[in-house]
């Protein structure tokens, strides 16, 4: 039968120790590396400086775009809220001309703007009663005044 290394006989096969060599050569190497690539404290800090960066990266990325949605909502609520008022706006405009319109058809119909036109016109013809008018409305004030310091 054969022993461990493939022999028979107990001599040792001379192909098989060379790959057993090669392949424990290759582990070897592997190993090394590995242990290398540990103990390279630089490469291993720049590796996760390069990490952080892409997550850095991805995070900014994600909350830009969540503001740029936010914006964009807020931007369409505040337009439409513009709308809403300006309609507010043109139905009060609308409102107050026709209640300008109906107050205006009202002193028409009233005669108040021919009442005064005639008052006016009588003041103009005639000055003196209206100067009297105006003469007994200051001696009122005047003399409420004089009462009233008299009493203090």
């Amino acid at each position: 039968m054969s022993d461990k290394n493939g022999t028979v006989g107990g001599k040792p096969d001379v192909e098989a120790l060379r790959e057993d060599i090669k392949q424990t050569r290759a582990e070897l190497g592997e190993t090394v590396q590995a242990l290398a690539a540990k103990a390279d404290v630089k490469a291993r800090a720049k590796e996760q400086v390069e990490v952080t960066k892409a997550n850095v990266k991805a995070q900014v990325h994600d909350a830009t775009e969540k503001v740029r949605a936010a914006a964009g909502s807020a931007a369409t609520v505040a337009s439409e809220k513009v709308a809403v008022a300006s309609e507010k706006v043109r139905a009060a405009t609308s409102q107050a001309g026709d209640k300008v319109a109906l107050a205006q058809d009202k002193v028409r119909e009233s005669g108040a703007l021919d009442k005064a036109g005639e008052a006016r016109e009588q003041v103009r013809r005639n000055p003196i009663p209206f100067a009297a008018v105006v003469a007994a409305g200051a001696a009122l004030v005047g003399i409420i005044l004089i009462v009233r310091g008299r009493r203090k």
